[in-house]
């Protein structure tokens, strides 16, 4: 095992190489604490959006300032959120006590309803590269149908997918897999011919997606047995097709095989070209308005000193699908009556601030005792997790460079309608596109358990354990985010609502049952080690399944839709087609927020391509394709 002063020594040595302009952050490219600043545009949050379009925006000639609450996640959380291997399930439990206050708000739920009465701890990233510093990596995109939906509900054609794919593709250079590093059972089917092309990789495009030099052999287990019960192997999940298992590209820097986030490849990318400024530790504490309701800056705080940064031509606010509804209602733009409780001014009556939260529920599935090493390795074998840490800091490969990769995505409407009621399925059928999958299935190279801290609660007896687990990517539940104090430091109100619809619940019940038969076919390979370990083969009936999943079912913390899209007319629309706040002016949100809907699986290149939308948007080039 590494001792403490290496661990050190690699977290500097990393953060280093992924950073590269460390030096220029500590000196010109911070702005000054209690001092008044204007800017061009003036960005309420570091976060996947919101360096994004800073950098954008920056890269464009503009004076441009970020706001940001935390600081660098490689100083504040080191090897825990850069090195794959050990970044993905870190303070991502349940537990309210389970997080990282130097890199996560430490947002509490209240009870859930559907999850057992719980509250339960939702993470958020609180440092620069907001949730792409904290989330498991996973890349891909939506389904034709998802952005069809969202541009047919707006009236907007330019969300439609194919009027996406630039934005999709701007931002990416991709590496392909290293076949010689990564075992030759995991190979990997995306299409290489639409990558090769000079056209998608030059720096301009500071984004790096690619697979991790290892493997585990859980994935190609789990394949094998997904091929067994119906479930095919997906070409590529790059071209608006969610269909079968996958080795899905990841957000990781080839040769080093660490994190990418939106911190290490497009501020760092803006640092080096541009003047731009950050302001870390500074929390937002209400936008500034003028009498004729447009935004002209920021109250921010620094550690306890006040001071305003304005901004000539706009806000931006992009402090996620949480803090940017409760900035908006601090600042008088959201629901009368919630406001007016609090007694603050009213500056746009916007019933939609805060509403039509979407999340898909996940965590809930089976785990067994296998015969091949797995994640639980790390606690239980010092000469294993030795071997590990030399292997990475050799040449970055072995078990350290493994992020979560392997899933698959499947329609249970279509494949298995009989594990559905007849209502579930008219539910689904009348809510979402025929390409939308229901479930997305992930073998965790672990054991969850009920989710609450994955590293307190791992079991070390010496043998190794496997989750096959599903996640809801069609849910009906809709949850709010609300504020019941005008003071910026109290968090917002937050309700998921997870598992409250009963089409979900339905779903989840059908679900845990596919992974329960996915396990079965490994049974059948002769890998797993006893009878099922949790939750075990008492849990037989429909009632018994469901008390299991709400004791144990968490978000993938995929949040979005609080500051919702859609037309002018509409009242519960936050957000127009541009992205500008209905009611006032000088004032767009560019995050999971204003998503029309929650494209199924996981949302950051949906995020990555609409803050590049966006970015052209206000830059007037509205899609045509431009170096900056």
């Amino acid at each position: 095992m590494l001792m403490p002063w290496q661990w050190l020594a690699i977290s500097l040595g990393f953060f280093s190489r992924q950073t590269g302009a460390i030096s220029r952050h500590l000196g010109n490219s911070f702005g000054i604490p209690g001092q008044n600043a204007t800017y061009d545009y003036v960005v309420v949050g570091g976060g996947t959006a919101g360096n994004t379009i800073a950098a954008r925006l920056a890269l464009a000639g503009h004076a441009v300032a970020v706001i940001e609450a935390g600081s660098f996640y490689q100083i504040s959380n080191g090897n825990g959120s850069i090195i794959p291997g050990l970044a993905t399930v870190q303070f991502t439990g349940s537990e309210p006590g389970d997080t990282q206050p130097l890199i996560d708000w430490g947002l509490i739920t209240l009870p859930q309803a559907g999850a057992g009465d719980r509250e339960m701890h939702y993470a958020q990233g609180r440092t620069l590269g907001g949730s792409s510093a904290r989330h498991y990596m996973t890349f891909h995109h939506g389904t034709v149908g998802s952005y069809q939906k969202w541009a047919d509900e707006i009236g907007d054609q330019s969300y439609t997918y194919k009027n996406l794919i630039p934005f999709f593709r701007r931002s990416i250079t991709l590496t392909p897999p290293n076949t010689t590093a990564r075992a030759a059972n995991a190979s990997v089917r995306y299409n290489a011919a639409l990558w090769s092309t000079n056209e998608f990789n030059t720096t301009a495009r500071p984004l790096n997606i690619g697979w991790g030099n290892w493997a585990p052999a859980l994935g190609t287990w789990a394949q094998k047995a997904m091929l067994k019960v119906g479930i095919p192997i997906a070409d590529d999940v790059l071209s608006g097709t969610l269909s079968g298992s996958t080795w899905a590209p990841t957000t990781i820097q080839p040769k080093t095989q660490v994190r990418e986030s939106s911190q290490t490849s497009f501020l760092e990318y803006a640092n080096t070209n541009t003047n731009i400024q950050i302001y870390i530790q500074t929390v937002a504490q209400r936008i500034l308005f003028s009498e004729n309701k447009t935004a002209t800056g920021v109250l921010v705080d620094t550690l306890g000193i006040t001071y305003a940064l304005k901004a000539r031509k706009e806000v931006i606010l992009s402090a996620g699908v949480f803090k940017s509804p409760h900035l908006l209602m601090l600042s008088g733009v959201g629901p009368r009556q919630t406001l007016e409780s609090i007694q603050v001014p009213v500056v746009a009556d916007r019933p939609g601030v805060g509403q039509d939260l979407q999340d898909q529920p996940y965590g809930f599935g089976p785990a067994y005792r296998v015969n091949f090493i797995t994640g639980s390795s790390y606690a239980m074998n010092p000469a294993f997790a030795a071997a590990a840490d030399a292997s990475y800091l050799s040449d970055a490969t072995g078990p350290l460079a493994s992020p979560a990769s392997f899933l698959a995505f499947e329609k249970l409407r279509s494949s298995r309608p009989d594990l559905l009621k007849n209502s579930t399925l008219r539910a689904l059928d009348a809510a979402f596109p025929d390409d939308w999958p229901d479930i997305e299935i992930i073998p965790a190279d672990g054991y969850l358990g009920n989710n609450r801290n994955y590293f307190r609660d791992a079991i070390v007896d010496g043998y190794n354990y496997a989750t096959i687990t599903p996640v809801l990517i069609a849910p009906l539940s809709r949850g709010n985010v609300t504020i019941n104090s005008a003071d910026y430091l109290d968090p917002p109100v937050i309700n998921p609502n997870w598992l409250t619809h009963p089409a979900d619940q339905d779903m989840a019940i059908a679900s845990f049952k596919r992974c329960r038969q996915i396990w079965a076919q490994m049974e059948a390979l002769n890998i797993t080690i006893g009878e099922e370990y949790f939750p075990g083969a008492k849990v037989k009936t429909d009632d018994q399944i469901l008390k299991h999943i709400q004791r144990s079912v968490i978000g993938i913390y995929h949040g979005s839709s609080t500051c919702r899209m859609g037309k002018v007319d509409d009242e519960s629309a936050v957000v127009d087609p541009r992205a500008r706040v209905i009611g006032v002016h000088g004032l767009r949100v560019v995050d999971a927020s204003i998503m029309r809907l929650l494209p199924p699986g996981h949302p950051q290149s949906t995020i990555y391509a609409l803050a590049e939308k966006i970015a052209e948007d206000i830059l007037g080039r509205h899609g045509q394709h431009r170096d900056y």
